[in-house]
């Protein structure tokens, strides 16, 4: 008997070190498996979102051109408990970056007036504060691109960030020096309440920091050189997605055009095929892409939708005759209401064109292949309604025409700057609206002829190949 009592007493004890020791993990710090560099490269994934695939791909693209550039670093991913454990075996055993799974932490801002629902789970991101096992940690989000090497940053004191204007830093890319009571003073701060502006981690980080413009930030350098005794610096050349540098007053670690990031629309990120060339760095995201991780995921649905397009063209074209006569077929007690429906579902099926490649096109492959396959599938589905309704190729594929031209002015690569660029993107929206009004006003002149019975049943008779109408 009391043999029995010591087993369960020692089981208690074991089961309260066992809840100690998770509970100051989780408050205090996080332990990593193997820790093989002083200082580390972070960034977070966590679910919940329409786009977690993109950033799933965008977090390894990350990674990737992190150990491309053969850093002096580990490299960390935050992830969330419901982060998917195929891509947390693929972010370690394919990328090797050290993944560290961690609760959600409680947004309290949530309930707050304009608060933005994409951000309700960016506040895992003060996880940072708890890796201390290194000295110093350059938190990222997955909108970096590393060119060069940055492992300067690390020179940095307890915390430096780039701001992006006189008030507020960016919290996309900062250096910190990992703290078990600085975690633990900022969970209670989230439980405590205190301000934010945003609910997200850029508005609680600016209050929690306020000062940081005045502070000195990056430690003196190995030769001796000093500011004062003191770099009082923000946290390096950074570039956005604009060709501009982000460069403060003060003097930086490390050299220009170290790290893209793209801070801008969230549907305008650089993994969405789209974004290019409206962001014209994105194709170099893309080439890291490629040379690293590829597009082996996304090339089966290409294929499968190249070869639907191309035989949705095919079709069209034979069976021009027999769609146009389908069509029209049962309009003999034609009304007004059936006119109307008509010209509705034919100018519906002209902007169905235009618009449902966006939505099925895989949105993370190679903007070249992205595009080739929008025009494609948008010829394909515009034949459809060129042919059902007997409308003028000409015109309706001048809008089609238009998009194409944009993106060539755009992607022209010898702008002297981006003033000059915007001038001659406005300037030929200016001179192609006049084209494409007129292209509309012809287009729907077509379609009110084609809907009246006598007209069509001519045009039909005139385009058909002899013999086939008898089929009708």
């Amino acid at each position: 008997m009391e043999r029995r009592n010591c087993v369960v007493t020692f089981l208690r004890v074991l089961l309260l070190v066992l809840m100690a020791s998770v509970e100051t993990t989780a408050l205090y710090g996080v332990k990593l498996k193997k820790k093989e560099h002083r200082n580390a490269y972070a960034t977070m994934m966590y679910m919940g979102t329409p786009r977690d695939y993109e950033f799933y791909v965008a977090t390894r693209v990350l990674i990737k051109s992190l150990v491309k550039l053969q850093v002096d670093a580990d490299l960390v991913v935050i992830a969330s408990l419901d982060v998917p454990l195929r891509w947390v075996r693929a972010l370690e055993e394919e990328d090797g970056a050290k993944v560290v799974r961690v609760e959600n932490i409680n947004n309290p801002y949530k309930g707050q007036r304009y608060f933005n629902k994409r951000f309700k789970l960016t506040l895992n991101k003060l996880y940072a504060w708890s890796l201390v096992d290194y000295e110093r940690v350059v938190m990222l989000d997955a909108d970096n691109l590393f060119l060069q090497k940055t492992d300067e940053l690390f020179q940095c004191g307890q915390f430096c960030a780039v701001f992006i204007n006189p008030c507020i830093f960016h919290t996309g890319l900062f250096v910190l020096q990992p703290s078990r009571e600085v975690f633990k003073d900022m969970i209670h701060s989230l439980e405590t309440g205190r301000e934010n502006p945003d609910g997200a981690d850029q508005g609680f980080m600016g209050v929690y920091f306020p000062d940081l413009l005045d502070q000195p930030m990056f430690h003196p350098p190995v030769n001796g050189s000093n500011l004062d005794g003191q770099y009082r610096l923000p946290m390096g050349y950074q570039m956005d997605a604009s060709y501009y540098y982000l460069r403060l007053r003060w003097r930086v670690p490390c050299g220009p055009n170290s790290v893209i990031t793209f801070p801008g629309a969230l549907w305008l990120k650089p993994w969405y095929w789209w974004s290019w060339p409206v962001l014209p760095l994105g194709i170099q995201w893309h080439e890291t892409r490629r040379q690293t991780l590829g597009y082996a995921a996304e090339m089966p649905i290409v294929i499968i939708q190249s070869i639907i397009f191309l035989g949705i063209i095919v079709m069209t074209h034979v069976a021009r005759p027999g769609i146009s006569k389908l069509c029209y077929r049962s309009s003999d007690k034609t009304t007004s209401l059936i006119h109307t429906a008509l010209k509705f579902i034919a100018i519906w099926s002209i902007l169905a064109a235009y618009l449902v490649p966006f939505a099925i096109i895989p949105r993370t492959i190679h903007p070249l292949l992205g595009w080739a396959l929008y025009f494609l599938g948008s010829v394909a589905l515009l034949s459809i309604a060129i042919n059902s309704f007997l409308l003028p190729a000409i015109q309706v594929f001048v809008p089609l025409i238009g998009v194409f031209g944009s993106l060539l002015v755009m992607a022209y690569p010898w702008y002297p700057n981006g003033v000059v660029r915007a001038l001659v993107v406005f300037g030929y929206a200016f001179c192609y609206a006049p084209i494409a009004w007129s292209s509309v006003v012809k287009v729907l002149a077509r379609l009110h002829v084609s809907l009246e019975r006598e007209q069509f049943l001519k045009l039909v008779e005139s385009s058909a190949p002899s013999g086939f109408n008898k089929l009708f």
